[in-house]
C-alpha cells in the first residue's frame, strides 16, 4: 500500500471512518476495524462488502 494511504488511515482513524461510512452506509464498526500493519486485509474486507476496486478505496481514502 501507498505510504500515503497507510499514514492517512493510521493518522486520520476516525475520520477516514467517518468517510467510509458516509460513503458505503451498509459498511458496520465489524467492517472497519482496522489494525495497524493490516491495511491490504482492511482494503480487501472493503472492497468484498463494497464492490468498489482496492484504488478506488484508496482514492477516497486519499482524498479525506
Amino acid at each position: 500500500m501507498e505510504n500515503a494511504v497507510k499514514d492517512k488511515i493510521s493518522g486520520n482513524w476516525n475520520i477516514v471512518k467517518g468517510g467510509l461510512k458516509q460513503k458505503w452506509a451498509d459498511l458496520t464498526d465489524d467492517d472497519l476495524l482496522y489494525q495497524e500493519g493490516r491495511e491490504d486485509e482492511f482494503l480487501g474486507k472493503i472492497q468484498k462488502k463494497t464492490g468498489e476496486t482496492k484504488e478506488g478505496i484508496k482514492k477516497f481514502i486519499d482524498s479525506l
